[in-house]
């Protein structure tokens, strides 16, 4: 754990790198908090479940559309000419939903889907600046880790932030609030040298851009039901505070979901691993899956508390390993793309599962809810198992691997042993 600790701070010292986290993490946390803050205004507005369950899917599918074409956008034109535009008009879609409620659905459904449609691909932009900003690229690999850990972080404060800020003020005050500081995150982003000077490789013309590559398409797959298991557990968390009549209970319930990831992921950074992350990928997503289906207990609040920390602590680990899985797979001139398209996928899941666990509450209760995220976990396991000929990557060499842009084949992940192919 200490050398993964002095690995983490070797990386923070690198010029911008501190920067760029920080800025890229205060950048997402209006798309990281959007479904709480959606569910939470619509229920203080008097809205239903479901309305609340299907205004956060519209957001979460509109960003799953814009992700990856922003994400090509900025491969094509660069990071400032992208991340800041986008950045306000999706703070400026809140504030309608915002200013106007739900009063009128036509005009609140839209509001959302202008704030999904262009909230910036921050996340995958940060990924395609680490090897300019950290060189080598078991650095590059460890920042990975280091990258999932701090979204914990970001996970863990949010959900308190936006329950405070309703406490205290109100929803609405949230969403300005929240949007306001993601705007101001972005341009921390953008004004930064390496983000300014930065450019793609060449890419080769291809309608398909990233999604070309197979073993892609398998690992977003799988990560389409992670979303969903995370996703139905932001309903599944609101129902169950109301059982208990605290509000405040939601917030620690995902609380304890982001600290049980902080500290699974600062643990896997901190490890020497041998091996394909592929083949690790898989062991970790059945030990998630394993995680999520104690929920549908739904004990009290106190053992409810520990099952959700017990249930995030190996959703980091499997975000920093598909980082580099993501990395192996990935087309040339493809980077920031090809990241955004992992984010796309993972938030259609999320938006599929509180379109689902809606109406799973109203119907069978809250363990109904729960029970969502425990079918997604079991699934993304069956795409990685019935996926395995793809994801091995037959027949790449190491060479072949290097000549790439933002395939690492030929580097050792941060504490591998240098003797295996990570």
């Amino acid at each position: 754990m200490a050398a993964g600790a002095t690995g983490y701070a070797d990386i923070l010292k690198a010029p911008h790198a501190a920067r760029l986290l920080a800025g890229t993490l205060v950048g997402r946390l209006p798309n990281a908090t959007a479904p709480v803050a959606i569910v939470l205004f619509t229920r203080a507005e008097g809205g239903s479940y479901t309305l609340a369950g299907g205004l956060a899917a519209v957001y979460g599918i509109a960003t799953a559309i814009g992700q990856p074409l922003l994400g090509r956008a900025v491969d094509l034109h660069g990071q400032p000419r992208v991340q800041l535009p986008a950045a306000v008009v999706s703070a400026l879609g809140m504030v309608l939903l915002a200013l106007a409620g739900i009063g009128s659905l036509p005009l609140a459904y839209a509001a959302v889907a202008v704030a999904g449609l262009f909230t910036p691909p921050l996340e995958g932009g940060l990924r395609a600046l680490w090897p300019d900003v950290l060189g080598r690229e078991d650095r590059v690999h460890r920042a990975y880790a280091m990258d999932a850990v701090a979204q914990e972080v970001m996970f863990t404060v949010g959900p308190l932030l936006v329950t405070l800020l309703v406490a205290v003020w109100s929803a609405g005050a949230g969403l300005f609030v929240i949007n306001l500081i993601g705007v101001l995150g972005a341009l921390s982003v953008v004004l930064s040298e390496p983000s300014r000077t930065w450019r793609s490789a060449p890419r080769e013309a291809h309608w398909l851009g990233a999604l070309r590559s197979p073993g892609l398409l398998a690992l977003l797959g799988a990560f389409f039901f992670v979303g969903l298991a995370l996703g139905s557990i932001t309903v599944a968390g609101v129902a169950y505070a109301d059982d208990h009549g605290q509000e405040s209970v939601y917030g620690w319930l995902m609380a304890a979901l982001g600290l049980g990831a902080l500290i699974g992921g600062t643990a896997y950074g901190a490890r020497q691993w041998t091996g394909a992350p592929e083949r690790r990928l898989r062991v970790i997503v059945a030990l998630l899956a394993l995680g999520y289906l104690p929920l549908v207990l739904t004990p009290g609040v106190v053992a409810m508390t520990a099952l959700c920390a017990l249930a995030g602590v190996f959703l980091a680990p499997a975000i920093a390993c598909a980082f580099i899985v993501v990395d192996r797979h990935a087309p040339t001139g493809t980077v920031t793309e090809a990241f955004s398209w992992l984010v796309t996928t993972f938030g259609v899941g999320a938006a599929a599962g509180t379109a689902v666990a809606g109406p799973a509450v109203e119907l069978g209760g809250t363990a109904w809810s729960f029970a969502v995220a425990g079918a997604g976990g079991i699934a993304a396991l069956l795409v990685l198992m019935t996926t395995q000929r793809v994801l091995a990557v037959p027949g790449r060499t190491k060479e072949m691997a290097r000549s790439s842009e933002n395939d690492r084949n030929g580097a050792a992940e941060p504490g591998f042993s240098s003797g295996r192919e990570a």
